[in-house]
């Protein structure tokens, strides 16, 4: 069996029209420079707003990824 490393970081995505998509964006972003993304979790969902109505919907992840050799 192989031992393995995973490294966890903190990630906010943004989006103007859902926490999903806010979420989405974050992983994306993410894959373009990290390999083997394995778990996003959701640690906290929120929204700006601007003249009382929502703008922008953001969603902080914690995700974590295998260490390569």
């Amino acid at each position: 069996m192989n031992d393995s490393t995973y490294k966890i970081i903190d990630l906010v995505g943004s989006s103007a029209s859902s926490w999903e998509d806010a979420a989405t964006s974050a992983i994306k972003r993410a894959s373009s420079s990290l390999r083997d993304l394995r778990i996003a979790e959701v640690t906290k969902l929120d929204i700006k707003i601007e003249n009382g109505k929502p703008t922008q919907f953001r969603t902080n992840i914690r995700v974590s990824f295998k260490y390569q050799d």
